[in-house]
């Protein structure tokens, strides 16, 4: 089954495509960004990690969206369900470009992505795996109404397991500036 295209109010989700590897260099190569992700990488490095995405579509049947602004189509990041084989649970994770931090538009892109896992995949819970000093994340999590359960080792980082909201909640109105 393709991965479908969603939209949000100011993004379009669609499916990662060998045209977004400079948005992933950009990410990757950025130590703001990287740290948060795996850590700086190459170019080589970076097309691998978009291609595991790419790849988690074709095993799983779902994975990260590629965001773009609607009316600009920049590539913004990526958003989306994610458990690649030994992960902690079933998350919901995003990652953006520098440029685009402080726009709202991970809470925006993630709030579509749990709806997704749990109308679409049918998921009855989702967490999103956060490093500890990754405040604006938290940030993130929190304004989708995540609290943070527990910390752990992942991959060599500490990471808090931030629980999502429950599908029930989720299809609550959120409150204002959310």
């Amino acid at each position: 089954m393709p991965q479908p295209v969603l939209y949000t109010t100011r993004l379009r989700l669609r499916p990662v495509d060998d045209a977004d590897l400079p948005g992933f260099i950009d990410i990757y190569a950025n130590p703001v960004t990287a740290r948060f992700v795996g850590g700086l990488c190459n170019d080589e490095d970076a097309w691998r990690r978009m291609a595991t995405m790419v790849g988690h579509v074709a095993l799983r049947g779902y994975g990260p969206w590629a965001l773009e602004e609607q009316t600009t189509g920049v590539f913004v990041g990526y958003c989306g369900p994610w458990n690649p084989h030994g992960w902690p649970e079933r998350e919901i994770a995003w990652a953006l470009r520098s440029a685009f931090h402080g726009r709202g538009y991970a809470t925006e892109a993630a709030r579509a992505a749990l709806a997704f896992a749990y109308e679409i995949l049918n998921w009855d819970s989702a967490v999103s795996c956060i490093a500890l000093d990754n405040l604006a994340s938290i940030r993130v999590a929190e304004r989708l109404g995540a609290v943070c359960e527990r910390t752990t080792q992942n991959r060599g980082f500490q990471i808090g397991i931030h629980r999502h909201v429950s599908p029930a909640q989720l299809r609550q109105p959120a409150p204002a500036g959310t």
